[in-house]
Order: structure tokens, then sequence, then C-alpha cells
């Protein structure tokens, strides 16, 4: 009797019968067969299933249609959704910090402040571009500087870095009262690559090897004064290199440099200046050359201004005029120079860098 009951239920309400919270419209053929053969009635959520199902096809039946020229806009609205989730973000100054955390052997030498000498900041020693075979001639105020290419092409504002990590060595070593400063600087390879933030796999000391030769290769002519002495005299960037030990994957473990008397002459009289910690993390070329100037010429000010075109000249840029000062333009909008704020007035032509 509960069988039948049940059947009949289902029977009422799949045909439109008055059954409270049964009743629905337009029942399916296959649900009238399954009544009329006597099939056992399905489970109760059968009934709420069929509801939600008769509810979904009512809203779907009222929407709205949506005319051609809204779906083109709709489209399009969507697209430009997607792209601005796609859209890869502008590039920054700098570079991602590869060591955040020194290796715990390191010595305490190198985690000191990072020193650069005042003659090659002020002069364009290195070149802005990998591979420039050009022999290149600088000449202001009085001092002059011809850069010859070796085989390798002239040293890069990178391979400076080589620099500036034995100017820093020396420099503390002084200030600690070790006597036995010398021109020749031996260091750890690994302990460099670090320090300026370099990629410590194998490409790391590749790089460096070439960054070695390229320093060795470059020629200086030049009668900048450096310690009180000035003299014409010409030399490499490097006068010499070796590795001293290598592992038996071929990677340098110890490296002895020893720098041009030109250079070490200005380290000795200390006219050197304190660079910041992010200065290895500056990625372009030409970022890391004005950041020079600006360190040198800011100084202890607050502020230095000068035109594009006398910062174009100081720069030692190969570039035309007007591809610099977009360069400089870009840099200052993008504000992320270490240390300095640059304002780029478009009107006088001119740059003002103040000290953060």
């Amino acid at each position: 009797m509960a069988h039948e009951k049940k059947r009949d239920l289902v029977l009422a309400a799949l045909l439109g019968a008055d059954t409270p919270g049964k009743a629905w419209p337009n029942p399916t053929i296959r649900e009238l067969k399954m009544v009329k053969r006597n099939i056992p009635p399905p489970p109760d959520d059968y009934m709420a299933m069929r509801t939600a199902r008769a509810n979904h096809t009512a809203r779907v039946a009222a929407r709205k249609p949506l005319t051609s020229l809204e779906f083109v806009q709709k489209k399009a609205a969507e697209a430009q959704a997607r792209l601005a989730n796609t859209k890869t973000p502008p590039q920054s100054v700098l570079v991602s910090l590869k060591h955040p955390q020194k290796d715990f052997f390191i010595a305490d030498i190198f985690d000191t402040a990072i020193k650069d000498d005042m003659a090659s900041m002020e002069h364009p020693l290195f070149a802005l571009k990998a591979g420039d075979m050009r022999v290149r001639v600088y000449e202001r105020n009085g001092n002059s500087v011809m850069i010859k290419p070796g085989s390798d092409g002239c040293a890069t504002i990178h391979d400076k870095d080589v620099w500036i990590y034995c100017i820093s060595q020396m420099i503390e070593a002084m200030n600690r009262g070790r006597e036995d400063v010398s021109r020749t600087v031996r260091f750890v390879a690994h302990d460099f690559l670090v320090v300026a933030n370099r990629p410590t796999a194998g490409v790391g000391y590749a790089r460096m090897n070439g960054t070695l030769e390229r320093l060795s290769g470059t020629r200086i002519e030049t009668n900048i004064e450096t310690d009180g002495q000035r003299e014409r005299a010409g030399f490499g960037l490097v006068d010499s290199w070796k590795i001293i030990e290598k592992t038996k994957g071929g990677k340098m473990v110890a490296v002895e440099v020893t720098l041009p008397d030109w250079l070490f002459r200005s380290v000795k009289a200390k006219n050197v200046l304190t660079l910041s910690p992010d200065y290895f993390r500056i990625r372009k070329p030409m970022d890391r050359r004005i950041y020079e100037l600006a360190r040198k010429h800011c100084g202890t000010q607050k502020s230095w201004q000068c035109s594009v075109k006398v910062l174009y000249e100081k720069s030692g840029s190969t570039d035309v005029l007007r591809n610099f000062r977009g360069a400089v333009k870009a840099l200052a909008e993008s504000n992320e120079l270490p240390d300095y704020s640059i304002v780029f007035d478009a009107d006088a032509d001119s740059v003002t860098f103040h000290r953060r």
C-alpha cells in the first residue's frame, strides 16, 4: 500500500495535480512511462532534483538575449581583462638579491663598506657596452684619457667590480692597521662572486675569467693626477692576473690580481668614496655610470644639478644624445637609483640629483 501511495503521488505530480509542494509542470515522457509501467518510484531526493532542473530551465528562458553589439562589447571587455592580468610589469632597475645572507665562513672584511676610487668615478675609463672595439678619447678640464680595447673588447663597467672589490679589501686592511697592503691582491673567487651579487654556479666563474682577460687587455693612456702625482702614462686596467688554485672540475678557487700603480697611488691616498650596498644590484651599465657621477659630485651635498649634455659627456656614452636623454628620464621615473632621487627638467634640459 505504501508503494502504491507513493507511486500515485508521483503520478499526480507529473500530471500537474494539485499536490502541495509536488506539482511539476511539463512532465517528461520518461517520467510518464516510468509511472505507467509500474516502475518503483524514485528516491525522495529525485523530487528536489526535478525542481532544481525546472528552476534552471525557467531562468535560462527568462534570460534576455544579447544583441550583436552587446555581445561584441562583452567579448572585448573579457579580452581586456585577460590582457591586464597577463601584462608583464616593467623591469626593475635593480636585479634581485642573489645572496641575502652571506655564507658563514666569509671573513668579516667582506661585509665592510664598498669603496671606489674617485678618479675612475669622474672619468669614463670603462665601456658601457660589451664587445666595444673602438678607441675612445675623453678630454675635459685639462685631463685626457685614451682607452684602447684588447682582443676581447674594452673592459665594461661590470668588469670594474673586480677593481671595486680589491679597493674595498685594501682600504679595510689599511684601516685595520695592516702594513702588508700591496697592489697585488689575492682573494677567493667565491667570496668575490657573493659580494658582487653574481651567480656562484659555473657561469659565474666563466664570466669572471672573461672579466680578468678584458681588464688586462684594455690599455689606458692618461695624464689624470692621483695622490698629487701627474704623469703621462699607459697601463692596463689590471697589470697581471693568475689563478692560484683550481678544483678538479676546473673552477677557479683563489685568484691573484696585480692592479696598476696609477690606481694603487689613489688607494694609498684614500681618494675613495663609499658606495651604496645596492650598487652591485644596479642592472644596466648606464644606470651604474650615472650613479657613479651622482655619488662623485654630490659628495656630502644634499643635491647636484647639471645639464643633460654635461652628464652625457661625463658618462662616456657612445649612444646619441636623444637616446641618452630618454634613458635618464626613464631612470628618474623609476625612482629606484640607490641613495638618490632624480628630477628631470625637460624645459631646462637638466637633471638634479637629491640625496635620500
